[in-house]
């Protein structure tokens, strides 16, 4: 059925209160089963196991990928085939909605690990044992809710602002739940066929020590096409007198990748192609035979440069771009920044609240954001060794950025979590030079506004729909303790291994923790221990970040670059940019071929562009994890 909402002219003249009561009288859906037993079993479950994609393709990309329709279509599926066979009555939609919320938070608790946390251990070479890792993403992540809900009423309920990823999940679970029932079933066949031949295909390209055992060796996928290509021809392509592929030049069949890159648009997909080739193609042969950019000699006999080689001199550019990209675009925008503000403190009359039965009491926020950020305080001295003064500084200034997150991610689903904690890492630069403090206080401001606004993106669905926005915000911090113990234990068992300096490899380059270091060891170190040609790549990368955001700004949002997606290929290898670039290409195509909304290839590649990604995304990823940890079992039980 349509989703009741107000028109442009109710919002803008209607007082809060009466849209309060507007909501209550039309929308509201009562006492419909929502946080139930089976929705949150539903959600911790589905939340742990897709958090665990999030954490592969973090590792790989820098990025966290929402996971919300995803839980969705599939809770969905399951409880309507339960349904079918008489074991269950299927989910209401308020129940599909608060899993959503608890499963969404888990697949966010991936963060720390791929930026922050990771980015602590490369500098101080010390392993963060399970414990504090888990104790630290769960505070702040508390932290981030108890900073969200005082926002809720303004941005939500009074502001009515359209916080995008959020209403298409409730636009998916009303289409679900209100009749279409076909095209539900269609979407889930499209996520869990994907996931399945996703999963398969990791396999073969991944599992070629299994496959032998079953004499199955003819059935793998190579890894790298160039040896393939090698083998067939015996030419090497070569560029500035180094092979190509020891350039980190090759073609990797990358199916995950792929399908993040159809998510994630043309713009970026085409500013991450134009990056690689610029870097590994132009610059990297440059200041290979300039000497700053060494080689080990490789298995030929030649000298190889690989990935980690040239990326430790082709970040400081890449940093320094998407830093003052980042920075620039956040700030040129003072609207935004004040209307952020505007109307956070507008009083209420006494007993005018008619959403106190379903609303958070007060009282939770004014005691729990001391409570919390005591905790957090204390867990960053003790296990961070963060002055406690440095650590309540940050604290305060958590909710001002949440404050400025969540006005951004209301409008464009993009949350600001990169620039804020850049802005924190220029604040404590000033104040100590404690690289560790520069690292966790940045960890505390960008992750707890990341965690405030991706809440409420959660709980924007369930005001669409008539759910009560207490049970969904119980159902995030359900979520979080979901998250934490899927993704902690595989990350320390399956990556870390107890060595941080083995976290980096071509495989999964950190890209996100690469930065996160870098800007810390520039503000804490200075430029003057990067060589000559290193602070040239800075200064000139610094200027081009600005350069794009200015003609971004003056052609009105039209420049076909992204600064940010032309940065991320100097820390992202070479065959991932690739696979990712292909991926939202490959989508824009089939959107430009496939027009006729009756053509089976439309429904799937374009009307079903997301259901599609994330089953390829979630197979694939968790497959890879499974070999990961299968990997490091056997080899346990070897030893």
């Amino acid at each position: 059925m349509a989703i009741l909402q107000l028109s442009e002219e109710q919002i803008n003249t209607l007082s809060v209160e009466e849209k309060d009561r507007w909501w209550l009288e039309n929308v509201y859906r009562g006492n419909m089963p929502q946080l139930t037993l089976r929705s949150a079993l539903t959600g911790m479950i589905l939340g742990g196991v897709l958090s665990l994609t999030n954490l592969y393709v973090g590792m790989k990309t820098g990025w966290s990928l929402g996971v919300g329709i995803t839980s969705v279509i599939l809770a969905y599926a399951i409880f309507r085939g339960m349904s079918w066979l008489g074991l269950a009555s299927e989910f209401t939609v308020l129940e599909n909605n608060c899993m959503q919320s608890i499963a969404t938070a888990a697949g966010y608790m991936t963060a720390p690990l791929i930026a922050s946390l990771a980015a602590y251990m490369l500098i101080t070479n010390e392993v963060v044992e399970m414990v504090p890792t888990a104790l630290w993403m769960i505070s702040i992540s508390l932290l981030g809710v108890l900073c969200a809900f005082p926002l809720k009423r303004r941005f939500i309920n009074d502001e009515q602002h359209p916080f995008p990823e959020g209403r298409a999940a409730g636009v998916v679970m009303d289409a679900l739940h209100s009749g279409e029932a076909a095209e539900g079933l269609f979407k889930a066949k499209i996520l869990i066929v994907g996931g399945v031949l996703a999963a398969l295909v990791k396999f073969l390209a991944e599992g070629g020590e299994y496959l032998k055992k079953f004499h199955l060796e003819a059935l793998e996928i190579p890894h790298r096409l160039e040896e393939w290509f090698l083998n067939l021809t015996g030419w090497a392509p070569a560029l500035g007198g180094s092979k190509l592929h020891h350039l980190n030049v090759y073609v990797e069949p990358d199916h995950v990748m792929f399908a993040a890159g159809g998510l994630m648009g043309i713009r970026t997909g085409v500013s991450l192609l134009a990056g690689a080739l610029v870097n590994y193609l132009l610059i990297a042969p440059m200041i290979v035979q300039y000497g700053d950019i060494y080689g080990v000699v490789g298995g030929d006999g030649e000298l190889d440069f690989g990935f980690r080689r040239i990326t430790t001199w082709a970040l400081w550019g890449g940093v320094a771009m998407m830093t003052v990209a980042s920075l620039f675009s956040f700030l040129s925008k003072p609207k935004m920044l004040i209307q952020a503000f505007a109307g956070l403190l507008s009083p209420r009359k006494a007993g005018s609240d008619v959403l106190k039965h379903v609303e958070l009491p007060m009282w939770v926020f004014l005691i729990g954001i001391p409570v919390v950020g005591l905790a957090v305080v204390e867990l960053a001295h003790h296990y961070f060794d963060v002055v406690r003064w440095q650590g309540w500084l940050a604290i305060p200034l958590v909710f001002v950025f949440s404050i400025i997150a969540a006005h951004s991610t209301a409008l464009t689903a993009i949350t600001p979590t990169g620039a804020l904690g850049k802005i924190t890492q220029l604040t404590f630069a000033a104040i100590t030079p404690s690289i560790k403090t520069n690292i966790i206080t940045a960890s505390i401001m960008g992750e707890v506004a990341g965690n405030s606004s991706n809440l409420l993106m959660d709980i924007k669905p369930g005001y669409m729909l008539g759910g009560k926005p207490r049970h969904q915000a119980m159902g995030h911090v359900l979520g979080i303790f979901a998250g934490a113990l899927a993704c902690v234990p595989v990350f320390h068992f399956a990556f870390l291994r107890g060595n941080p300096a083995g976290l980096l490899s071509e495989q999964f380059p950190f890209p996100a923790a690469i930065t996160w270091k870098a800007v810390a060891e520039i503000l804490t170190r200075g430029l003057g221990e990067l060589p000559p040609s290193a602070v040239t790549a800075v200064i000139i990368g610094a200027c081009m970040g600005l350069l794009v955001e200015i003609l971004k700004l003056v052609t009105k949002n039209r420049f076909p670059i992204s600064a940010v997606g032309f940065s991320l290929a100097f820390v992202i290898t070479f065959p991932t940019c690739l696979a990712m670039s292909s991926g939202a290409i490959f989508f824009w195509v089939m959107a430009k071929l496939c027009r006729s909304e009756e053509s089976l290839l439309h429904r799937i590649f374009v009307k079903n562009l997301e259901p599609v990604c994330a089953g390829v995304i979630a197979g694939g990823a968790i497959m890879g994890i499974f070999l990961a940890v299968l990997t490091v079992v056997l080899g346990l039980i070897g030893s």
